[in-house]
């Protein structure tokens, strides 16, 4: 899945975030906001590490929920929409922008193992 889902999102060797936005629905700003850089940044300078690896976190993060749901489109769904357990009303996508991927990467990691709290 991680494989369909970047070669949709990228154009050459980078992450589009143009490309990653319409993905999944968002527009430039909000996607900025989501990886926490500036969105002048990261339309100017796509390919800066710093930048590509904001993006990737976010691409793991869709990859992997899209493996466990058999289904991109669901994973998308999930990430905006579904609270995670343990974060109040909180979306996976809400505490990647307050800079916890790590968290929704370990919250999908306890999904596949059978435990869902």
């Amino acid at each position: 899945m991680l494989a369909a889902f970047l070669d949709d999102i990228r154009d050459h060797d980078i992450i589009a975030p143009r490309l990653m936005a319409e993905r999944l629905r968002l527009p430039m700003s909000q996607l900025a906001k989501l990886a926490r850089v500036n969105r002048n940044t990261m339309t100017a300078k796509p390919a800066s590490p710093a930048i590509q690896a904001k993006l990737g976190e976010i691409a793991r993060i869709i990859a992997r929920a899209a493996e466990l749901a058999e289904d991109e489109g669901r994973a998308i769904i999930w990430f905006k929409y579904q609270p995670l357990p343990g974060w109040g009303n909180k979306t996976p996508e809400d505490v990647v922008e307050e800079g916890y991927p790590d968290a929704v990467m370990d919250a999908l990691e306890r999904m596949a193992a059978g435990v869902y709290s």
